[in-house]
């Protein structure tokens, strides 16, 4: 029985670790989301595809933080 309180355990942490992992990796797009940036689908695609690189991810987070609004008003 230990055993098995031992399996569940640690696929119960490795599932919600791999959850957290995720929510980690989309953060850009969540911003761009949220601030409804007119670009949230391309940061979406430049997260999934080079996200994996630390620089492709900055990117995408800093991309998605711009503030689009000042931009528009010019």
């Amino acid at each position: 029985m230990h055993s098995e309180m031992d399996a569940v355990s640690a696929f119960i942490l490795f599932f919600g670790g791999a959850v957290l992992l995720l929510a980690v990796y989309f953060v850009p797009y969540f911003v761009a989301s949220s601030k409804e940036h007119p670009q949230t689908q391309a940061i979406f695609v430049c997260n999934l595809l080079l996200g994996w690189t630390f620089l492709g991810w900055a990117v995408a987070l800093i991309w998605a933080c711009i503030n689009t609004e000042a931009h528009e008003q010019k």
